[in-house]
């Protein structure tokens, strides 16, 4: 099994998940796009699985100190461009299970995809 782990190193929500994934034993690669970016591929394909609504945190403050008009009038091109230009506008953690792409941590959403 492919497992991989999206994410930024010091983010609360991602140590969360990286303590339930080492809890239930599942071994899995870490990538910290913070560090190591994020292609254009990858968001794309991860937009085409899930939405580039729920990629994007709105709810962040690198979104939110946005200007007005990069706010605006979003669509899935001109998020992936925000994201690319700043990688951590991507909600987390993003887990990648083999090609199965989940967004956010939550144990009951974990368990039923290790069920």
């Amino acid at each position: 099994m492919a497992l991989t782990l999206y994410g930024i190193k010091n983010c609360d929500t991602m140590k969360k998940a990286r303590v339930w994934l080492e809890g239930q034993g599942q071994a899995y690669a870490f990538h910290d796009y913070k560090v190591a970016g994020i292609d254009e591929a990858h968001l794309k394909d991860w937009s085409s699985k899930v939405g580039w609504q729920v990629l994007l945190n709105k709810a962040g403050t690198t979104f939110k100190a946005l200007p007005e008009a990069d706010k605006a009038d979003i669509d899935e091109a001109k998020a992936i461009r925000l994201i690319l230009s700043n990688p951590s506008m991507i909600k987390r953690p993003v887990l990648d299970k083999d090609g199965i792409i989940t967004v956010g941590f939550k144990p009951e959403l974990y368990a039923a995809l290790f069920a």
